[in-house]
């Protein structure tokens, strides 16, 4: 089954998102493998495909010969999941497509080719200029004054692939949704006074948005059932100072899947989403929510508890925790940070350097509890077999995360 081409249309801030549509849909998917036809695989993969410069990773992607590029692809072959997301993925509907014929269809290493009829992609926060001083050091410009940082507009963007259908009717963004209109949101304090609240001006808060990058409800039709795909990429809770507006930005931006997923529709009253309808998911609705939430439960520089408000949320089921060989044996090779760390290294998804903060969980697949959990795992090779060449040692061949994927049974 062929997809027709993803549109190419000119980014700018107000670009409608864009999908790629079959023909016609089938109800179980190519590459399903050999998973039972009810269950399905779901998967997060910061796979660092961002480039320096605007247009680069279309460059890069134009070929098939880019290292990398082919490293993230032969990743998501091996792991074969059939909802993806993939963060850090430049913003350019271009390079959707490319990364599909060049890369995703073309077996790398002898890996089965896999096909993702169904994508998705809308514009990110990030390099997208503010207009004011965000990070109060006297000057208004570059990354770290715009609404998410990032050298240019889209950079560190992200982008679902898909072999079910997407219900592009039913998606909802939340690019816009200003941060000061989350009931008692977690904002900045300027510790050189005393007033609460006070890192940003009213100004500023009149006009920034909670989203680093964005937050997306993208719904995918498996059969007669609708998986509703939650996903987003927190910012850092690091490069601020003691004011921590990364941490408590990256609190909030969690939290803000908590509340949209209830579990009454009072805590999610106050969400509106890019057309400005309110609200969030119904209590029946089935969902996965997915992506680098830049947050270990445990460990490392989050505000304490931001992981905890999805991996203990009552609607959140997290009873089978993906987990790796690769992950425990890399802690103890490198030691430092790791060898005081509070968390399973069976769980971690990312390799950071070692002085601090160490290896974290920080990259999450959690179905809702209407969805059992068949399976799950962390794509992180031990040293000793072949597939390591993929997630290596720094400077990483594809990323410094990892893929983590979770099966459900949807029917």
């Amino acid at each position: 089954m062929r997809r027709t081409p993803l549109l190419a249309v000119v980014s700018s801030l107000l670009l409608a998102p864009v999908v790629g549509l079959p023909a016609t849909a089938d109800a179980s998917p190519p590459g399903h493998g050999d998973r039972g036809h009810d269950t399905v695989r779901f998967s997060t993969f910061n796979a660092s495909l961002n480039r320096n410069t605007a247009g680069q990773l279309v460059a890069d992607l134009s070929t098939t010969t880019n290292a990398q590029a082919r490293n993230a692809a032969e990743t998501i072959q091996r792991v074969n999941p059939d909802v993806l997301l993939v963060n850090e993925f430049d913003f350019d509907p271009r390079a959707v497509d490319l990364f599909r014929d060049n890369y995703l269809e073309v077996s790398q290493n002898g890996a089965a080719p896999v096909s993702y009829p169904y994508a998705y992609i809308a514009p990110s926060n990030t390099g997208v200029p503010s207009g004011f001083d965000l990070n109060n050091n006297g000057t208004i410009g570059g990354g770290d004054d715009a609404f998410g940082f990032g050298a240019f507009e889209g950079q560190f963007g992200m982008v679902v692939y898909s072999k079910y259908p997407i219900d592009t009717d039913g998606v909802r963004t939340f690019q816009h949704f200003l941060w000061k209109d989350m009931p008692g949101a977690m904002l900045p304090d300027d510790p050189a006074t005393a007033a609460p609240a006070d890192w940003y001006s009213p100004e500023e808060l009149e006009v920034f948005r909670l989203s680093s990058k964005s937050h997306w409800d993208v719904p995918v039709r498996i059969g007669r059932e609708t998986v509703h795909f939650l996903v987003s990429h927190p910012t850092p809770p690091v490069f601020d100072g003691p004011e921590d507006r990364n941490g408590t930005r990256n609190h909030d931006e969690i939290r803000f899947w908590a509340d949209y997923v209830g579990p009454n529709r009072s805590r999610s009253a106050y969400i509106y989403d890019d057309t400005g309808v309110r609200g969030g998911l119904p209590a029946d609705a089935r969902f996965v929510i997915a992506g680098d939430q830049n947050s270990d439960p445990n460990d490392g520089d989050s505000v304490p508890g931001a992981a905890q408000q999805l991996i203990d949320h009552p609607r959140v089921n997290d009873t089978m925790t993906p987990t790796s060989e690769g992950g425990p044996e890399a802690a103890a090779i490198q030691g430092g940070a790791n060898d005081s760390h509070v968390s399973d290294p069976r769980f971690d998804t990312a390799d950071f350097a070692d002085t601090s903060p160490g290896n974290l969980r920080a990259d999450y697949v959690l179905p809702s509890k209407s969805l059992r959990i068949a399976d799950s795992g962390v794509f992180w090779p031990t040293t000793d077999d072949p597939l390591f060449r993929l997630t290596g040692v720094f400077p990483f061949p594809t990323s410094d995360h990892r893929e983590v994927w979770v099966d459900v049974r949807v029917r």
